[in-house]
C-alpha cells in the first residue's frame, strides 16, 4: 500500500516514521518550512522505546498529482480545512482516509468533502510533540492506533490496513465499534484538557490540592453524561482505566492543549471542549465545569489573538 501522511508533526511524524522504518511505502505531504528542515536534519524521533532518525520521502502540495491507497491525517483540527484541499488529489476511487485527530467533528467534515465510503473512524493514543529543533518527542510509552469502519464491522480493507500497521512502534487494533472507541477517547480528552487547562497544572498537581480529585471526576461525570445521552455510554473497562489514569499520584500527565497554552500557541479548544459543550446543550445536559473550562481557554484565545494583532 502507498501511504500519504499529511504533515510531519507529532502524530504524523511519529506514526509515519514507524511505518518508514518498517519498510512501508510512505510519503509525507509537508509545507516548505518543514520540508527544508526534514531535508537538512531528517525526521528524528525521541522515544522511550528508542531514538531513531531517517530521511523520509516528502512532497509539496503542487507536486501531488495521483491517488494513494491510504491517507493518514494527523493534523490539528484548525488545519483540517486547508489540509483537505491540499490532499484532495490523493483521494482516488479506493483510497482510505484514516483520520487520527482528536474529537469527532472532523468525521463529518471529511465525509462531506470526500464521501462516507472513503472515511474510516480512528484515534491515536500517543503523548508526543515537536521540540524546538523539529524532533518528534514521545513523552510517554503509549503508541496505540484504533480504527475501523464508521458503520461498524471489520471489512476486508480494515484487515489489510491492520496488517500494514502491525509493526514495531504501533500498537494497532481494528475495531468493530470505532465510534464507541472515539466517544470514549472524546470523554477522556475533554476531561483531561478541561481540568488541566482550567487548573493550569498536571493531573498529579491537581490531585495534590484540596478538592482536586473531586473536580476531576465532576468534569468526567459531565462528559460521560453527554456520551451516554448520545447513545455511546462509556463501558466499564474504560471507566476503570480512566479512574486509574486520573488518580495516579504525582502523575505528570497534562493535555496537549495545556502545552499549547504554555507556549502561547493556538489550541483545539472549540473542536474539543466547545463541541462537547455544544452537544451537551443540544441534549439539555447541564455541564457547569465543562462550560467554565471552555470559557477559560476561549478567554486565553481572545488574549492571544489580541496580542498577535
Amino acid at each position: 500500500m502507498r501511504v500519504l501522511v499529511i504533515g510531519a508533526g507529532a502524530l504524523g511524524g511519529y506514526y509515519g516514521a514507524c511505518l518508514v522504518r518498517a519498510g512501508a511505502d510512505v510519503t509525507f505531504l509537508v509545507r516548505s518550512g518543514r520540508a527544508e528542515q526534514l531535508r537538512r536534519d531528517g525526521l528524528r524521533i525521541v522515544s522511550p522505546h528508542g531514538d531513531f532518525a531517517l530521511q523520509p520521502k516528502i512532497m509539496m502540495t503542487d507536486d501531488l498529482k495521483e491517488p494513494f491507497d491510504v491517507v493518514l491525517v494527523g493534523v490539528k483540527s484548525y488545519s483540517l480545512d486547508d489540509a483537505m484541499s491540499q490532499f484532495s488529489p490523493a483521494v482516488g476511487a479506493s483510497t482510505m482516509i484514516l483520520p487520527i485527530l482528536n474529537g469527532l467533528k472532523h468525521i463529518d467534515a471529511l465525509t462531506a468533502r470526500f464521501g462516507a465510503a472513503h472515511v474510516l473512524g480512528g484515534l491515536a493514543n500517543v503523548s508526543a510533540g515537536l521540540d524546538a529543533d523539529g524532533r518528534v518527542v514521545q513523552f510517554m510509552a503509549n503508541q496505540t492506533i484504533v480504527f475501523g469502519e464508521v458503520k461498524g464491522a471489520i471489512s476486508e480493507r480494515a484487515r489489510a490496513l491492520q496488517s500494514l500497521l502491525e509493526i514495531p512502534g504501533i500498537d494497532v487494533r481494528a475495531s468493530e465499534s470505532v465510534m464507541q472507541d472515539m466517544w470514549e477517547k472524546f470523554v477522556q480528552l475533554s476531561t483531561l484538557a478541561g481540568i488541566t487547562c482550567l487548573m493550569r497544572a498536571s493531573i498529579g498537581d491537581i490531585l495534590a490540592v484540596p478538592n482536586g480529585e473531586e473536580f476531576i471526576f465532576r468534569l468526567f461525570a459531565e462528559c460521560c453524561a453527554v456520551a451516554s445521552a448520545s447513545g455511546f455510554e462509556p463501558r466499564a473497562p474504560f471507566i476503570e482505566f480512566d479512574r486509574k489514569l486520573f488518580t495516579t499520584a504525582n502523575s505528570p500527565l497534562k493535555a496537549s492543549m495545556l502545552r499549547d497554552i504554555e507556549r502561547g500557541s493556538v489550541t483545539e479548544a472549540e473542536h474539543i471542549l466547545g463541541d462537547m459543550a455544544n452537544r451537551a446543550r443540544a441534549l439539555g445536559i447541564d455541564t457547569p465545569l465543562l462550560n467554565l473550562a471552555r470559557a477559560h481557554v476561549a478567554a486565553y484565545e481572545v488574549g492571544r489573538q489580541r496580542a498577535a494583532s
